[in-house]
Parts: structure tokens; sequence; C-alpha cells
């Protein structure tokens, strides 16, 4: 009986490989995360896989819409689950800290630009930056 990361992994056109099940898996409860941390977590369950195994596994999931990439600035490539919905993000200054910031408007793109170069807008990133309630707190 297929799971439904199975059927998430076929619906997508991908296979679901024991490597793409556990990096899902691992995703479900990883937010904001980076694949060093991906790979420890998954490594407890597939002990035989490697670091750039999560990370093909991480550009596959990405690439096929079931996981989002992010790239605060001072930052590595930070994934998460939560997909399919125009959200941002909150970056702590202090200890790097991300929270999701959802869209006031809900749709995208949230924000049109000035000009857009002949370009058709599909969406805006928006990285928020701020102390978070512990850096705020140590702050004082």
């Amino acid at each position: 009986m297929e799971t439904t990361l199975e059927s998430a992994l076929h619906d997508a056109g991908l296979r679901a490989t024991a490597g793409r099940v556990a990096v899902l898996e691992a995703m479900e409860s990883l937010a904001h995360t980076d694949a060093e941390r991906v790979f420890r977590t998954v490594s407890e369950v597939l002990p035989t896989t490697s670091i750039q195994s999560v990370h093909n596994i991480l550009a596959d999931l990405t690439t096929a819409g079931l996981l989002r990439r992010i790239e605060p600035a001072g930052s590595a490539a930070l994934y998460e689950r939560r997909i399919g919905d125009n959200h941002h993000h909150v970056v702590c200054t202090g200890c790097g800290a991300i929270g999701d910031v959802d869209c006031v408007v809900g749709e995208a793109p949230c924000l049109t630009p000035s000009s857009a170069g002949g370009f058709t807008v599909q969406t805006a990133e928006v990285t928020f930056w701020g102390l978070c309630p512990s850096c705020q707190t140590a702050a004082q």
C-alpha cells in the first residue's frame, strides 16, 4: 500500500525511492533547514546515504514543487515543506532564527514593481529582518 509521501512523489513524476521518502519524512518536522541538518536526520534512518545524495534529492524535490528553497542573505540554502501558498520570511539578525510571515494579499505576486522591464512577474519574495524575542531579551 502506497503512503501519502509516496503518492506525492508519484504525482510529481518522481520515483518513490527510500532516500526521497526519508528526506520528505525528515522535512515534515524540520522547517527552514539546511542540507546538513537534513543529512544528519536522514542518516539515522538510512546510514548509507551521503551528503551529496541529500543535496541531489533536495534539488529534485524542489524542482518537482514538493519543497521550497529559500536563500536568506548570509545563510546557506534552506528548505521547507510549506509550499503552495504565498508566504514570506522573517530572519533574526542576532541568532539567525527564521519564521514564516503570511502574505497580506494572499496570492502571488503580493507586490507589483514600478517597472518590470517587460517581465511577467509571478512571485515576490520578501524577507523581513529584525530581532527575535530571545535576542530582544538578551539585548536588554
